[in-house]
């Protein structure tokens, strides 16, 4: 058995549904009384879970914004988290 496109598609998943589903295959993997066939299928099942994963984790990232302040120390508005180019 083989898994198909349609059940390959994790892409409405949330990150916290896609994470579970992800540590019950590891779960079920490291048991070892998983067939070989059903093993494959759900191995490749894993594999786009993570990949959702990091994409969703990416997006956060590109996401987070820095508070940038002024000289008083009063908040000025955001900048990206890796926007600031003076520590380098």
């Amino acid at each position: 058995m083989t898994e198909t496109t349609e059940t390959l598609d994790v892409s409405g998943y949330t990150f916290e549904k896609a994470v579970a589903e992800l540590e019950s295959i590891v779960a079920r993997l490291e048991r070892g009384d998983v067939a070989l066939d059903e093993s494959i299928a759900i191995y490749e099942r894993g594999e786009a879970l993570k990949k959702h994963c990091e994409k969703l984790l990416t997006a956060a990232e590109n996401r987070i914004e820095k508070i940038r302040l002024d000289r008083a120390g009063k908040p000025q508005g955001v900048e990206p988290l890796d926007g600031d180019d003076t520590l380098r």
